[in-house]
C-alpha cells in the first residue's frame, strides 16, 4: 500500500508544473542538498482555492509536494495549516529516512506560502474564543500556547516569525531563524495546533536593523528588542489575529496586563515588561501573557509533564541576529562599521591609551579599556567609559564615581498615565526600577546610579504598572 501511493504521486503528480495564478508561493531547498521546490497556492478568504508546484530533483521530491496539493487543496486555513511534514509522509505510506527530507521541504515551502496567503487574503469571521499564539520554539511560548489550548472551548492557532536569515548565524541558537521556524511548527503540530509561519524579514530588516546600526554608528547603545516588540512584531502579530478572527494575541513573555497598562510579572527574575515597554496601548489590549503569574521552574514542569521537547531547552541568551556572530563582525559586515584606531581620553582631554573603534563601547563599559588611573592615595583605580564621540572617534573615561547621575535626559518620551504618576523608572532591562520622578524630559533620581546609556530604553512605572517610555538622550 505504502509503494502503491507513492507510485501513483510520482506517475500521476496532482498539480506538477502549475502554480495557479495569483498565488502566494514558497520556496525550499537550494544548490547544497540539489533539491528545489516552489510550491504555490492561492485563499479565498478562508480555505485554498488551488494549489499547484515545481520540483527539481529526486522522484520523492515530487511525491510529496503531489501529496501536499492533495492535502490542501480545498482545506480551510486552519486545516492546511495543520499538514507538515509526518502528514505529507503518512499521505505516501510512509517514507525511508533517506526520503524523509523530501517531505520537510515540501513542508517549509507549503507553509512560506500558506503564510503569505494568510497576511494577505485570509478573511475569517471573529470568534471570541479563538487565540493566535506567538511561538518562537522555545518553551516559554510552547507553554504559553499548552495553557491557552488546555482552556475549555478554546480555538488555537500558532504563528512564527522569520525575521533574519544569515549563513553566518547559528540557526539553532536564533529564535526568529528558519531553524527556529520548523521547532516551533513541530511543537504546534504535535500539540494538534494549526502553524502559520510569517516571513518579516523585509520589515524586520527596516525597523530593527538599520536602526541598530546607526544608532552604533551615532555613538549611542541601542536596545532592538524593545524597539522590535514595539513597532515590528506584535503589530504584525496583531494584524494577522484580525484577518483569522481571533480576538486576542497570546506570547510567553513574562508580563501581566491590569487596567489596559502593561504590569509587571509576577517573578521578578523573568519579568520581560521593559522589552514590551514600547507597544502602544492599542496593541496591550489585544494581548494575552499566559506565563504572567508563573516562575521559569513552573513553566518547564508544565512542559515537562506535557512531554514537550524543549522542556529543558537552554534559552538563547543573545540577540537573535547576533546568535552565531560577534556583534564587531556584525556591525562591519552589514553596517560597515569597521574598526578605526581612536584616543581614549579623561574628562580634561588627554590621552590615556588607544581604542579601535567608539562603537565598540558603551557608558559604563570598564571590561576592555585595559587601563587604570591612580586615586587620590597614588593607587590604581580603575577606570570606565564615561561617554563617546562618534565624529571625533574618541572615548572619554572615567572613575566609576563620575558615572553617578540622578538627572537622565530623555528623548521620544510617551506617557499613558499624567507625569505625575510616575514614581519610578527602569533604564536597563536587568535593573530593579528605581524611584524617581519626571521633570518635562527628564527623569529625576531618588538616589544616584552609576552609567545611564544614551540609546537605551527608560521605562516609566506608576507601581508596579508600565505607564510610559522613551530613550535614554546623550
Amino acid at each position: 500500500m505504502a509503494d502503491e501511493r507513492f507510485e501513483e504521486h510520482l506517475r500521476h503528480p496532482q498539480g506538477s508544473g502549475t502554480i495557479p495564478d495569483g498565488a502566494c508561493t514558497g520556496v525550499a531547498g537550494g544548490s547544497v542538498c540539489g533539491d528545489l521546490v516552489r510550491f504555490g497556492l492561492t485563499l479565498d478568504g478562508t480555505h485554498v482555492s488551488a494549489a499547484g508546484f515545481e520540483a527539481d530533483g529526486c522522484g520523492a521530491l515530487t511525491a510529496a509536494a503531489s501529496a501536499a496539493v492533495d492535502l490542501v487543496e480545498g482545506a480551510s486555513l486552519f486545516d492546511a495549516a495543520r499538514v507538515g511534514s509526518p502528514t505529507i509522509a503518512d499521505a505516501l505510506g510512509g517514507l525511508s529516512a533517506g526520503k524523509l527530507h523530501a517531505a520537510d521541504l515540501v513542508s517549509d515551502a507549503l507553509h512560506q506560502a500558506l503564510g503569505a496567503a494568510a497576511t494577505a487574503h485570509a478573511a475569517i469571521a471573529p470568534s471570541a474564543d479563538r487565540t493566535l499564539v506567538a511561538m518562537s520554539g522555545g518553551v516559554d511560548s510552547a507553554v504559553a500556547a499548552l495553557l491557552c489550548a488546555r482552556e475549555p472551548g478554546a480555538e488555537v492557532c500558532a504563528v512564527t516569525l522569520e525575521l533574519w536569515r544569515d549563513p553566518e548565524n547559528d540557526a539553532e541558537a536564533s529564535c526568529c531563524s528558519a531553524s527556529a521556524v520548523r521547532v516551533a511548527r513541530s511543537l504546534a503540530h504535535r500539540m494538534g495546533l494549526p502553524h502559520l509561519t510569517v516571513d518579516l524579514r523585509a520589515e524586520f530588516r527596516a525597523g530593527v536593523v538599520e536602526p541598530y546600526l546607526a544608532d552604533h554608528a551615532a555613538g549611542l547603545t541601542p536596545n532592538p528588542c524593545v524597539r522590535c516588540n514595539g513597532h515590528v512584531r506584535l503589530d504584525a502579530m496583531v494584524d494577522l489575529a484580525d484577518r483569522l478572527g481571533a480576538g486576542a494575541l497570546a506570547t510567553g513573555h513574562y508580563a501581566r496586563v491590569r487596567d489596559g497598562l502593561l504590569t509587571l510579572a509576577a517573578d521578578p527574575a523573568k519579568d520581560q515588561t521593559y522589552m514590551l515597554a514600547a507597544t502602544s496601548p492599542e496593541t496591550i489590549a489585544r494581548l494575552r501573557f499566559p506565563l504572567g503569574d508563573l516562575t521559569k521552574p513552573e513553566v518547564r514542569e508544565l512542559a515537562a509533564a506535557a512531554d514537550l521537547p524543549v522542556a529543558r531547552a537552554p534559552e538563547s541568551q543573545d540577540l537573535c541576529f547576533l546568535a552565531g556572530t560577534g556583534k564587531a563582525r556584525f556591525l562591519a559586515r552589514h553596517g560597515r562599521l569597521r574598526d578605526r584606531d581612536g584616543a581614549i581620553v579623561d574628562r580634561q582631554g588627554r590621552e590615556l591609551g588607544r581604542h579601535r573603534g567608539h562603537h565598540h563601547y558603551t557608558v559604563g563599559q570598564r571590561r576592555g579599556l585595559g587601563l587604570s588611573a591612580p586615586d587620590a592615595d597614588g593607587l590604581p583605580e580603575a577606570l570606565y567609559v564615561l561617554g563617546t564621540d562618534a565624529d571625533a572617534n574618541t572615548v572619554t573615561v572615567g572613575p566609576r564615581d563620575a558615572l553617578a547621575t540622578t538627572r537622565v535626559g530623555l528623548r521620544g518620551l510617551t506617557l499613558h498615565r499624567p507625569a505625575s504618576e510616575v514614581d519610578a523608572v527602569k533604564l536597563r532591562y536587568r535593573q530593579r526600577p528605581l524611584a524617581a520622578r519626571l521633570d518635562g524630559d527628564d527623569v529625576v533620581l531618588a538616589e544616584p546610579m552609576d552609567g545611564a546609556a544614551p540609546g537605551q530604553a527608560a521605562v516609566l512605572l506608576a507601581g508596579d504598572r508600565i505607564v510610559g517610555s522613551a530613550w535614554i538622550r546623550a
